[in-house]
């Protein structure tokens, strides 16, 4: 586990970690939902996002995980 500070109000001690999972899906007009898709079409981009965020435990301030920890780097310089 890295260290963490928070970004917005400096908090170094409570924070959750999301880990995202992601579903592609695809909207069926004739059902009005959304499928879950199997295999993606030529179009459909991937998703290239991070795989962790994070939120502050005290201000509620969620943002990539990299830059809690690029702001505990700082601290301890």
């Amino acid at each position: 586990m890295y260290s963490y500070k928070c970004p917005s109000c400096s908090a170094k001690t409570r924070f959750n970690v999301i880990e995202q999972v992601v579903t592609p899906v695809k909207w069926n007009a004739d059902e009005e939902s959304y499928l879950q898709v199997e295999k993606q079409e030529p179009f459909h981009i991937t998703y290239q996002g991070p795989d962790k965020r994070v939120q502050c435990g005290s201000c509620g301030l969620v943002e990539d995980e990299i830059r809690f920890q690029k702001m505990a780097e700082n601290a301890n310089r």
